[in-house]
């Protein structure tokens, strides 16, 4: 376990891992960091928040946090460990293909938490090696909140997917689409509003030539923002289990349709699926 004294920088982080991508070698069988960062006596910066909530979509001013705002605190601490020598995947064309939320009770904004966050594991995947990572929030020494997120590297295997046990987001049939609810109009600068608000100021996000230069044709979404975005629109319980899949990239500016029913939603545009999810009480 490593103590931090104040959370680090992302645009050094993003630069060191970018530096540091050509030289990894992803595998799954590969060594990886088993240091957890933990930063104590985390307050929450008010301003920021509330334009974390304006442009994804949340009330403001709600004493209670939105069940993602903790994956932006614990953040830049992932950061630290993905982009440092000491872990195999790179940087540069790492997907973040799902993440799971527990939360036990609501997270006052004027709280004081702990952040910690640690590689849990890598595992093979049928288009390369996908890593996970553990974020955990604690209030008076008790774990308020946890998330586990896959990073996924892209590159040439023929390892096959282990099996994996079922849940309630892997049922044994494709589900049937969800009903409708709403379609939002998005605009060219979500990006850019979400990375100031979020401090993630990966270049895919932010400009159609920065995005370009990474293989999009336009500038994509955060994926945090997309399934932030549905859960604005959902609503979650104080207590919840929250469960999403990132499947496609959405393109700024764009037009996607928000559909749910009982504890599913779903984020489309056209006949694509950008996001799947769920939300349980906990």
């Amino acid at each position: 376990m490593a103590d931090l004294t104040d959370a680090p920088a992302l645009t050094p982080l993003l630069a060191r891992g970018a530096l540091l991508s050509p030289f990894k070698r992803p595998r799954p069988d590969a060594d990886f960091p088993r240091t957890r960062l933990v930063l104590p006596g985390v307050r929450i910066d008010l301003a920021r928040l509330a334009a974390y909530e304006r442009v994804c979509g949340f009330a403001t001013g709600d004493d209670a946090l939105p069940v993602t705002y903790p994956h932006v605190l614990g953040f830049p601490l992932a950061m630290r460990l993905m982009s440092g020598r000491g872990f195999p995947l790179p940087l540069l064309g790492l997907v973040h293909t799902s993440i799971e939320i527990t939360q036990r009770r609501a997270l006052p904004a004027t709280g004081e938490y702990e952040v910690g966050v640690h590689v849990e594991g890598l595992a093979p995947h049928r288009r390369g090696t996908e890593a996970a990572v553990v974020t955990a929030v604690r209030a008076a020494g008790d774990v308020v909140w946890e998330s586990r997120s896959t990073y996924l590297a892209r590159h040439r295997t023929d390892a096959r997917t282990p099996p994996q046990s079922p849940t309630p987001m892997d049922p044994k049939k494709e589900p049937e689409p969800l009903p409708v609810i709403a379609e939002w109009r998005l605009a060219g600068d979500i990006g850019r509003r979400y990375a100031s608000a979020s401090g993630d100021r990966n270049p895919i996000h932010l400009y159609a030539f920065t995005a370009r230069l990474f293989g999009f044709r336009r500038a994509i979404a955060h994926g945090m923002w997309t399934v932030a975005r549905c859960l604005a629109a959902h609503g979650v319980p104080e207590r919840a289990l929250v469960q999403a899949q990132f499947k496609a990239p959405v393109l700024l500016p764009g037009t996607v349709t928000y559909a749910a029913d009982g504890e599913r939603f779903e984020l489309r545009g056209g006949d694509r699926t950008h996001v799947s999810g769920a939300v349980y009480p906990a």
